[in-house]
């Protein structure tokens, strides 16, 4: 099956965002996919604000993305967009980073008014990188997903429904994503 790079766009090591993701990524697994994960707050400060393009982290996060046949990346909402973090890495990544892959936005935050972010915030940002086929991404309360102290999750019945269409989805367009030629 595909190889699928899973980011985690939120700056804290407890967040929702991120064990939600990892959460996501075993029902990924279940379907035969290689899931790779990648928190972005692992990557040092230092060279996602500095813009470091060649410190080690940079270049390993770069070749994860070319590595990957699809990307799910997931971000708390913050102000009405996705994070900082999320966005330091997105912009040291080369210009067409997603070409020819299935992208999976999903974002988690504390009201309803932020579930347009994906569309008005995110998408734009994965289309300008070149992703083949972006399937529709999902927002997900806060309040939906339970963290316990062992580091898994409960989220909630209907949470829990449509982030399995959402992920089943994105599973069955791994396998037909168009190539798209790099722009010159």
């Amino acid at each position: 099956m595909a190889t699928v790079l899973s980011v985690s766009g939120s700056p804290s090591a407890s967040s929702r965002t991120g064990r939600l993701l990892r959460h996501l990524d075993q029902r990924l697994i279940a379907q035969g996919h290689e899931v790779i994960p990648l928190d972005v707050r692992t990557i040092p400060a230092e060279a996602l604000l500095g813009a470091d393009f060649r410190h080690p982290a940079i270049v390993e996060a770069t070749e994860l993305f070319a590595r990957a046949d699809g990307v799910v990346v997931g971000t708390p909402v913050y102000k009405a967009s996705y994070s900082g973090v999320l966005k330091a890495l997105l912009d040291l990544l080369p210009q067409y980073a997603l070409t020819g892959k299935t992208v999976l936005p999903l974002a988690t935050g504390g009201s309803v008014a932020h579930v347009l972010a994906i569309d008005y915030a995110l998408r734009p940002v994965l289309t300008s990188m070149g992703a083949a086929h972006i399937v529709q991404g999902w927002f997900t309360l806060d309040k939906d997903i339970t963290a316990h102290d062992d580091g898994s999750i409960t989220v909630a019945p209907a949470a829990t429904e449509a982030l399995t269409q959402v992920v089943d989805r994105f599973s069955r367009a791994l396998g037909r994503t168009p190539y798209l030629a790099t722009a010159s």
